[in-house]
Protein backbone atom coordinates (compact mmCIF):
# COMPACT_ATOMS: atom_id res chain seq x y z
CA UNK A 1 0.00 0.00 0.00
CA UNK A 2 2.87 2.36 0.88
CA UNK A 3 4.50 1.83 -2.53
CA UNK A 4 1.18 2.41 -4.32
CA UNK A 5 0.80 5.79 -2.62
CA UNK A 6 4.35 6.76 -3.55
CA UNK A 7 3.72 5.86 -7.20
CA UNK A 8 0.52 7.88 -7.26
CA UNK A 9 2.31 10.87 -5.72
CA UNK A 10 5.10 10.76 -8.31
CA UNK A 11 2.57 10.58 -11.15
CA UNK A 12 0.56 13.54 -9.77
CA UNK A 13 3.58 15.74 -8.95
CA UNK A 14 4.22 17.07 -12.50
CA UNK A 15 0.57 17.98 -12.93
CA UNK A 16 0.52 19.85 -9.62
CA UNK A 17 3.76 21.66 -10.48
CA UNK A 18 2.25 22.98 -13.72
CA UNK A 19 -1.07 24.02 -12.19
CA UNK A 20 -1.66 27.79 -12.13
CA UNK A 21 -2.89 28.95 -8.67
CA UNK A 22 -6.58 29.80 -8.79
CA UNK A 23 -7.02 31.39 -5.35
CA UNK A 24 -5.16 33.64 -2.93
CA UNK A 25 -4.31 30.63 -0.78
CA UNK A 26 -2.89 28.74 -3.77
CA UNK A 27 -0.95 31.78 -4.99
CA UNK A 28 0.84 32.00 -1.66
CA UNK A 29 2.33 28.58 -2.44
CA UNK A 30 3.94 29.88 -5.63
CA UNK A 31 4.91 33.39 -6.72
CA UNK A 32 5.46 32.44 -10.37
CA UNK A 33 2.20 33.84 -11.83
CA UNK A 34 2.56 37.01 -9.75
CA UNK A 35 6.18 37.54 -10.82
CA UNK A 36 5.29 37.04 -14.49
CA UNK A 37 2.55 39.65 -14.10
CA UNK A 38 4.61 42.29 -12.26
CA UNK A 39 8.20 42.11 -13.52
CA UNK A 40 7.54 43.57 -17.01
CA UNK A 41 6.62 46.88 -15.31
CA UNK A 42 9.83 47.06 -13.23
CA UNK A 43 12.78 48.54 -15.13
CA UNK A 44 16.51 48.89 -14.73
CA UNK A 45 17.81 52.46 -14.81
CA UNK A 46 21.30 53.52 -15.88
CA UNK A 47 22.07 57.16 -15.23
CA UNK A 48 25.13 59.25 -16.14
CA UNK A 49 26.01 62.13 -13.82
CA UNK A 50 28.54 64.87 -14.63
CA UNK A 51 30.20 65.66 -11.30
CA UNK A 52 32.24 68.77 -10.58
CA UNK A 53 36.01 68.24 -10.63
CA UNK A 54 37.73 67.67 -7.31
CA UNK A 55 39.59 70.72 -6.04
CA UNK A 56 42.15 70.87 -3.26
CA UNK A 57 41.96 73.68 -0.67
CA UNK A 58 44.94 75.38 -2.36
CA UNK A 59 43.22 75.27 -5.76
CA UNK A 60 40.23 77.05 -4.19
CA UNK A 61 42.40 79.84 -2.79
CA UNK A 62 42.50 82.88 -5.13
CA UNK A 63 46.26 83.37 -4.51
CA UNK A 64 47.45 79.78 -4.98
CA UNK A 65 45.03 78.60 -7.67
CA UNK A 66 47.26 79.83 -10.53
CA UNK A 67 50.15 77.67 -9.26
CA UNK A 68 48.00 74.54 -9.02
CA UNK A 69 46.09 74.93 -12.25
CA UNK A 70 45.73 71.63 -14.09
CA UNK A 71 43.61 71.54 -17.26
CA UNK A 72 42.94 67.82 -16.81
CA UNK A 73 41.77 68.13 -13.21
CA UNK A 74 39.38 70.90 -14.24
CA UNK A 75 37.35 68.57 -16.44
CA UNK A 76 34.01 67.34 -15.04
CA UNK A 77 34.04 63.73 -13.86
CA UNK A 78 31.51 61.23 -15.20
CA UNK A 79 29.76 59.09 -12.59
CA UNK A 80 27.42 56.22 -13.36
CA UNK A 81 24.41 55.48 -11.20
CA UNK A 82 22.53 52.19 -11.19
CA UNK A 83 19.03 51.68 -9.86
CA UNK A 84 15.52 50.55 -10.59
CA UNK A 85 12.19 52.10 -11.49
CA UNK A 86 8.52 51.23 -11.90
CA UNK A 87 6.28 52.02 -14.87
CA UNK A 88 3.01 53.51 -13.60
CA UNK A 89 1.10 54.11 -16.83
CA UNK A 90 0.88 52.80 -20.37
CA UNK A 91 2.11 56.15 -21.73
CA UNK A 92 5.50 55.85 -19.99
CA UNK A 93 5.32 57.52 -16.59
CA UNK A 94 8.07 55.97 -14.42
CA UNK A 95 8.89 56.48 -10.75
CA UNK A 96 12.33 56.04 -9.19
CA UNK A 97 14.45 57.48 -6.39
CA UNK A 98 15.86 60.99 -6.71
CA UNK A 99 19.31 59.79 -5.64
CA UNK A 100 19.32 57.48 -8.69
CA UNK A 101 18.30 59.95 -11.42
CA UNK A 102 17.86 63.41 -9.90
CA UNK A 103 21.21 64.84 -11.02
CA UNK A 104 21.61 62.76 -14.18
CA UNK A 105 22.45 64.25 -17.56
CA UNK A 106 21.62 61.03 -19.40
CA UNK A 107 19.15 58.33 -18.37
CA UNK A 108 18.56 54.94 -19.99
CA UNK A 109 15.60 52.77 -19.00
CA UNK A 110 15.79 49.06 -19.82
CA UNK A 111 12.75 46.79 -19.62
CA UNK A 112 13.07 43.13 -18.69
CA UNK A 113 12.37 42.16 -22.31
CA UNK A 114 15.53 44.17 -23.20
CA UNK A 115 13.73 47.08 -24.84
CA UNK A 116 15.67 50.25 -24.10
CA UNK A 117 14.56 53.90 -24.00
CA UNK A 118 15.99 57.27 -23.05
CA UNK A 119 14.11 59.14 -20.33
CA UNK A 120 13.77 62.63 -18.90
CA UNK A 121 12.98 63.73 -15.37
CA UNK A 122 9.64 65.52 -15.14
CA UNK A 123 9.69 66.18 -11.40
CA UNK A 124 12.20 65.46 -8.66
CA UNK A 125 12.46 66.05 -4.95
CA UNK A 126 15.64 65.21 -2.98
CA UNK A 127 13.86 65.57 0.37
CA UNK A 128 11.32 62.85 -0.39
CA UNK A 129 13.88 60.99 -2.57
CA UNK A 130 11.37 60.55 -5.39
CA UNK A 131 11.59 61.36 -9.09
CA UNK A 132 9.01 61.03 -11.86
CA UNK A 133 10.36 60.24 -15.34
CA UNK A 134 8.83 60.04 -18.80
CA UNK A 135 9.83 57.66 -21.57
CA UNK A 136 8.45 57.85 -25.09
CA UNK A 137 7.60 54.39 -26.37
CA UNK A 138 6.10 53.40 -29.66
CA UNK A 139 3.50 51.14 -28.02
CA UNK A 140 1.63 50.99 -24.69
CA UNK A 141 3.85 49.79 -21.86
CA UNK A 142 3.12 47.34 -19.03
CA UNK A 143 2.50 49.09 -15.72
CA UNK A 144 1.63 48.48 -12.08
CA UNK A 145 -1.45 49.87 -10.37
CA UNK A 146 -1.04 51.85 -7.15
CA UNK A 147 -2.67 50.46 -4.02
CA UNK A 148 -4.23 52.63 -1.33
CA UNK A 149 -1.51 52.78 1.34
CA UNK A 150 -4.09 52.98 4.11
CA UNK A 151 -5.19 49.42 3.38
CA UNK A 152 -1.71 47.90 3.82
CA UNK A 153 -1.35 45.86 7.00
CA UNK A 154 1.56 44.43 8.97
CA UNK A 155 2.07 40.76 8.20
CA UNK A 156 1.09 40.89 4.53
CA UNK A 157 3.29 39.01 2.10
CA UNK A 158 5.32 41.31 -0.16
CA UNK A 159 7.78 40.98 -3.04
CA UNK A 160 10.66 43.36 -3.72
CA UNK A 161 11.66 43.63 -7.39
CA UNK A 162 14.75 45.45 -8.59
CA UNK A 163 18.30 45.21 -9.89
CA UNK A 164 20.53 44.61 -6.83
CA UNK A 165 24.28 45.02 -7.37
CA UNK A 166 23.64 45.26 -11.12
CA UNK A 167 23.19 41.50 -11.50
CA UNK A 168 19.90 41.91 -13.38
CA UNK A 169 16.27 41.91 -12.39
CA UNK A 170 15.75 39.96 -9.17
CA UNK A 171 12.76 39.13 -6.98
CA UNK A 172 12.91 38.65 -3.21
CA UNK A 173 10.08 37.84 -0.83
CA UNK A 174 9.17 38.87 2.69
CA UNK A 175 6.40 40.50 4.66
CA UNK A 176 5.33 43.99 5.61
CA UNK A 177 7.17 44.32 8.93
CA UNK A 178 5.90 47.70 10.05
CA UNK A 179 4.03 50.85 9.08
CA UNK A 180 4.46 54.54 9.85
CA UNK A 181 8.22 54.36 10.24
CA UNK A 182 8.93 58.07 10.54
CA UNK A 183 12.43 59.16 9.62
CA UNK A 184 13.71 55.60 9.95
CA UNK A 185 15.10 55.50 6.45
CA UNK A 186 17.54 58.36 6.97
CA UNK A 187 17.90 61.26 4.62
CA UNK A 188 14.17 61.68 4.08
CA UNK A 189 13.55 63.91 7.04
CA UNK A 190 10.94 66.10 5.43
CA UNK A 191 8.65 63.33 4.24
CA UNK A 192 10.16 60.50 6.27
CA UNK A 193 7.24 58.08 6.46
CA UNK A 194 7.91 54.52 5.33
CA UNK A 195 6.62 51.00 4.98
CA UNK A 196 9.09 48.57 6.56
CA UNK A 197 9.76 45.17 5.01
CA UNK A 198 12.12 42.25 5.58
CA UNK A 199 12.23 41.40 1.86
CA UNK A 200 15.96 41.66 1.03
CA UNK A 201 16.82 45.06 -0.48
CA UNK A 202 20.38 45.78 -1.63
CA UNK A 203 22.21 48.52 -3.57
CA UNK A 204 20.58 48.74 -6.99
CA UNK A 205 17.13 47.94 -5.59
CA UNK A 206 16.59 51.67 -5.01
CA UNK A 207 13.57 52.83 -6.95
CA UNK A 208 12.27 49.29 -7.40
CA UNK A 209 8.84 47.93 -6.56
CA UNK A 210 7.40 46.53 -3.36
CA UNK A 211 4.21 44.73 -4.41
CA UNK A 212 1.42 42.84 -2.67
CA UNK A 213 -0.06 39.48 -3.58
CA UNK A 214 -2.48 41.10 -6.02
CA UNK A 215 0.40 42.58 -8.01
CA UNK A 216 -0.32 46.14 -6.89
CA UNK A 217 2.42 48.60 -5.99
CA UNK A 218 2.45 49.35 -2.27
CA UNK A 219 5.77 51.19 -2.13
CA UNK A 220 9.04 52.25 -3.79
CA UNK A 221 12.09 50.66 -2.19
CA UNK A 222 14.38 53.43 -1.05
CA UNK A 223 16.74 52.57 1.83
CA UNK A 224 17.89 50.02 4.39
CA UNK A 225 19.31 49.93 7.88
CA UNK A 226 22.67 48.20 7.70
CA UNK A 227 26.17 48.16 9.14
CA UNK A 228 27.78 46.10 6.41
CA UNK A 229 26.19 47.72 3.34
CA UNK A 230 24.10 44.63 2.59
CA UNK A 231 20.55 43.75 3.55
CA UNK A 232 19.92 42.90 7.20
CA UNK A 233 16.19 42.42 6.72
CA UNK A 234 15.21 46.01 7.57
CA UNK A 235 14.25 47.83 4.41
CA UNK A 236 12.05 50.85 3.80
CA UNK A 237 9.67 51.75 0.99
CA UNK A 238 7.98 55.08 0.22
CA UNK A 239 4.19 54.51 0.34
CA UNK A 240 2.21 54.44 -2.90
CA UNK A 241 -0.06 57.28 -1.76
CA UNK A 242 2.87 59.71 -1.80
CA UNK A 243 3.97 58.38 -5.19
CA UNK A 244 0.45 59.12 -6.48
CA UNK A 245 0.72 62.73 -5.24
CA UNK A 246 4.02 63.11 -7.13
CA UNK A 247 2.54 61.72 -10.35
CA UNK A 248 -0.40 64.11 -10.09
CA UNK A 249 1.89 67.14 -9.83
CA UNK A 250 4.19 65.87 -12.60
CA UNK A 251 1.25 65.50 -14.98
CA UNK A 252 0.18 69.03 -14.05
CA UNK A 253 3.53 70.36 -15.29
CA UNK A 254 5.31 70.92 -11.98
CA UNK A 255 9.09 70.40 -11.99
CA UNK A 256 9.51 70.45 -8.19
CA UNK A 257 7.18 68.90 -5.65
CA UNK A 258 5.03 71.55 -3.96
CA UNK A 259 4.25 70.34 -0.45
CA UNK A 260 1.70 71.97 1.85
CA UNK A 261 3.12 74.30 4.50
CA UNK A 262 2.10 73.90 8.12
CA UNK A 263 3.79 76.98 9.59
CA UNK A 264 4.07 75.36 12.99
CA UNK A 265 6.80 73.97 15.21
CA UNK A 266 6.13 71.15 17.62
CA UNK A 267 7.33 67.92 19.16
CA UNK A 268 5.96 64.43 19.77
CA UNK A 269 4.13 63.94 23.05
CA UNK A 270 5.98 61.34 25.15
CA UNK A 271 4.76 59.43 28.22
CA UNK A 272 6.00 62.10 30.64
CA UNK A 273 4.00 64.81 28.85
CA UNK A 274 0.85 62.79 28.19
CA UNK A 275 -0.74 62.99 31.67
CA UNK A 276 -0.50 66.76 32.18
CA UNK A 277 -1.91 67.28 28.67
CA UNK A 278 -4.99 65.16 29.34
CA UNK A 279 -3.87 62.08 27.38
CA UNK A 280 -3.97 58.53 28.72
CA UNK A 281 -0.96 57.53 26.60
CA UNK A 282 1.87 59.00 24.53
CA UNK A 283 0.86 60.26 21.11
CA UNK A 284 0.18 63.35 19.06
CA UNK A 285 2.18 66.53 18.48
CA UNK A 286 2.17 69.50 20.85
CA UNK A 287 2.38 72.88 19.12
CA UNK A 288 5.23 75.03 20.42
CA UNK A 289 5.14 77.78 17.81
CA UNK A 290 2.88 79.20 15.09
CA UNK A 291 3.91 81.49 12.25
CA UNK A 292 1.67 84.52 11.74
CA UNK A 293 0.74 83.19 8.26
CA UNK A 294 0.18 79.58 9.37
CA UNK A 295 -3.04 77.97 8.05
CA UNK A 296 -3.30 76.17 11.41
CA UNK A 297 -3.39 79.53 13.18
CA UNK A 298 -6.04 80.74 10.75
CA UNK A 299 -8.09 77.60 11.50
CA UNK A 300 -8.06 78.46 15.22
CA UNK A 301 -5.27 76.32 16.66
CA UNK A 302 -3.05 77.72 19.39
CA UNK A 303 0.32 77.11 21.01
CA UNK A 304 -0.14 74.28 23.51
CA UNK A 305 -2.77 72.41 21.48
CA UNK A 306 -2.03 68.72 20.80
CA UNK A 307 -2.67 67.59 17.22
CA UNK A 308 -3.81 63.94 17.24
CA UNK A 309 -5.25 63.35 13.75
CA UNK A 310 -4.78 64.85 10.28
CA UNK A 311 -7.05 63.78 7.45
CA UNK A 312 -8.68 61.21 9.70
CA UNK A 313 -5.41 59.38 10.43
CA UNK A 314 -3.47 59.50 13.70
CA UNK A 315 -0.16 61.41 13.71
CA UNK A 316 2.63 61.05 16.26
CA UNK A 317 5.51 62.99 14.71
CA UNK A 318 5.87 66.15 12.59
CA UNK A 319 7.03 63.93 9.69
CA UNK A 320 3.79 61.95 9.82
CA UNK A 321 1.78 65.17 9.77
CA UNK A 322 3.63 66.53 6.73
CA UNK A 323 3.16 63.17 5.00
CA UNK A 324 -0.61 63.28 5.58
CA UNK A 325 -0.78 66.84 4.29
CA UNK A 326 1.32 65.99 1.21
CA UNK A 327 -0.91 63.04 0.34
CA UNK A 328 -4.03 65.22 0.65
CA UNK A 329 -2.43 67.74 -1.73
CA UNK A 330 -2.35 71.51 -2.17
CA UNK A 331 -5.64 73.32 -2.51
CA UNK A 332 -7.63 70.88 -0.40
CA UNK A 333 -8.75 71.04 3.21
CA UNK A 334 -7.74 68.54 5.86
CA UNK A 335 -9.79 67.86 8.98
CA UNK A 336 -7.52 68.20 12.02
CA UNK A 337 -8.41 66.81 15.43
CA UNK A 338 -6.65 68.30 18.45
CA UNK A 339 -6.85 68.52 22.22
CA UNK A 340 -7.08 71.77 24.16
CA UNK A 341 -7.24 71.54 27.93
CA UNK A 342 -8.17 67.87 27.67
CA UNK A 343 -11.15 68.62 25.38
CA UNK A 344 -11.16 67.22 21.85
CA UNK A 345 -11.82 69.70 19.05
CA UNK A 346 -11.76 69.62 15.25
CA UNK A 347 -11.00 72.21 12.58
CA UNK A 348 -10.60 72.23 8.80
CA UNK A 349 -7.14 73.43 7.78
CA UNK A 350 -6.50 74.80 4.27
CA UNK A 351 -3.48 73.16 2.65
CA UNK A 352 -1.44 75.96 1.08
CA UNK A 353 2.10 76.41 -0.18
CA UNK A 354 4.42 78.50 1.94
CA UNK A 355 3.66 82.16 1.04
CA UNK A 356 6.44 83.93 -0.85
CA UNK A 357 5.40 87.17 0.87
CA UNK A 358 6.96 89.63 1.46
CA UNK A 359 8.99 89.37 -1.75
CA UNK A 360 12.33 87.69 -1.15
CA UNK A 361 14.11 90.24 -3.41
CA UNK A 362 17.05 87.93 -4.11
CA UNK A 363 20.29 89.68 -5.00
CA UNK A 364 23.81 88.63 -5.95
CA UNK A 365 26.54 90.87 -4.54
CA UNK A 366 28.51 92.47 -7.40
CA UNK A 367 32.18 91.92 -8.22
CA UNK A 368 33.22 95.14 -6.46
CA UNK A 369 31.60 94.01 -3.21
CA UNK A 370 33.54 92.73 -0.20
CA UNK A 371 31.97 89.28 -0.73
CA UNK A 372 31.37 89.08 -4.50
CA UNK A 373 28.91 86.58 -5.98
CA UNK A 374 27.27 85.83 -2.63
CA UNK A 375 23.52 85.34 -3.13
CA UNK A 376 21.22 86.71 -0.45
CA UNK A 377 17.45 87.03 0.05
CA UNK A 378 14.90 88.43 2.47
CA UNK A 379 13.43 85.82 4.80
CA UNK A 380 9.78 84.95 4.25
CA UNK A 381 7.71 81.75 4.82
CA UNK A 382 8.77 80.25 1.47
CA UNK A 383 12.47 80.83 2.26
CA UNK A 384 11.98 79.44 5.78
CA UNK A 385 10.49 76.30 4.27
CA UNK A 386 13.17 75.91 1.58
CA UNK A 387 16.13 76.32 3.93
CA UNK A 388 14.53 74.78 7.04
CA UNK A 389 15.07 77.96 9.03
CA UNK A 390 13.61 78.61 12.50
CA UNK A 391 9.93 79.51 12.28
CA UNK A 392 10.46 82.97 13.81
CA UNK A 393 13.38 83.87 11.51
CA UNK A 394 13.50 87.35 9.98
CA UNK A 395 16.10 89.42 8.18
CA UNK A 396 18.41 88.50 5.31
CA UNK A 397 19.63 84.96 4.67
CA UNK A 398 22.63 83.64 2.75
CA UNK A 399 21.27 81.52 -0.10
CA UNK A 400 24.71 80.83 -1.56
CA UNK A 401 27.88 81.93 0.23
CA UNK A 402 29.87 81.94 -3.02
CA UNK A 403 33.64 81.51 -3.10
CA UNK A 404 34.62 84.08 -0.48
CA UNK A 405 31.79 83.78 2.06
CA UNK A 406 33.11 80.55 3.62
CA UNK A 407 36.53 82.18 4.10
CA UNK A 408 35.03 84.64 6.59
CA UNK A 409 32.90 81.98 8.27
CA UNK A 410 29.57 82.29 6.43
CA UNK A 411 27.52 79.29 5.34
CA UNK A 412 24.42 78.76 3.26
CA UNK A 413 21.40 79.28 5.50
CA UNK A 414 23.06 81.81 7.84
CA UNK A 415 20.82 84.75 8.70
CA UNK A 416 22.70 88.07 8.81
CA UNK A 417 21.05 90.15 11.54
CA UNK A 418 23.40 93.14 11.64
CA UNK A 419 26.68 94.45 10.22
CA UNK A 420 28.82 96.73 12.41
CA UNK A 421 25.78 97.31 14.62
CA UNK A 422 23.49 98.29 11.74
CA UNK A 423 20.36 96.09 11.56
CA UNK A 424 19.88 94.30 8.24
CA UNK A 425 16.27 94.08 7.05
CA UNK A 426 16.63 93.94 3.25
CA UNK A 427 19.26 92.58 0.82
CA UNK A 428 19.87 96.15 -0.35
CA UNK A 429 21.02 97.10 3.18
CA UNK A 430 23.76 94.48 3.04
CA UNK A 431 24.83 95.41 -0.45
CA UNK A 432 25.25 99.05 0.56
CA UNK A 433 27.39 98.19 3.61
CA UNK A 434 29.60 95.73 1.73
CA UNK A 435 30.10 98.11 -1.20
CA UNK A 436 31.51 101.03 0.82
CA UNK A 437 35.00 101.95 1.99
CA UNK A 438 34.84 100.16 5.36
CA UNK A 439 37.44 97.40 5.68
CA UNK A 440 36.67 95.96 9.13
CA UNK A 441 33.43 94.11 9.78
CA UNK A 442 31.51 92.57 12.64
CA UNK A 443 28.55 90.42 11.61
CA UNK A 444 25.86 89.19 13.98
CA UNK A 445 24.48 86.00 12.43
CA UNK A 446 21.96 83.35 13.38
CA UNK A 447 22.76 79.74 12.49
CA UNK A 448 19.94 77.44 13.48
CA UNK A 449 18.90 78.43 16.99
CA UNK A 450 22.27 80.00 17.89
CA UNK A 451 23.60 83.52 17.41
CA UNK A 452 27.26 84.34 16.99
CA UNK A 453 29.65 87.14 15.92
CA UNK A 454 31.93 86.98 12.92
CA UNK A 455 34.78 89.48 12.75
CA UNK A 456 37.06 89.92 9.73
CA UNK A 457 39.20 92.53 7.98
CA UNK A 458 39.71 92.96 4.23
Amino acid sequence: MRYLLMILALVAAPALAQQVPQSAAQMQLSFVPLVKQATPAVVNIYAKIMAAPRRTPLQSDPFFERFFSDPFSERPRVQNSLGSGVILSADGIVVSNYHVVGMATEIRVVLNDRREYSAEVLLGDPEADLAILKINAEAPLPFLELRDSETVEVGELALAIGNPFGVGQTVSSGIVSGLARSGAGGGNSGLGYFIQTDAPINPGNSGGALIDMAGQLIGINTSILTRSGGSNGIGFAIPADLVKAFVTQARAGEVAFARPWAGISGQPVDSDMAGPLGLDRAGGIIISGLHAASPFLEAGLQVGDVITHVGGAPVHTPNEMIYRMSVAGLGSQAPVRFLRGGEEKEADVSLIAAPDVPARDEEVLPARSILPDMRIARVNPAVISELNLPLEATGVVVMDAGRFGPRVGLRNGDIILSVNGVEIEHPGDLQALFGGQVRQFELLIQRGDRRSLLRFRV
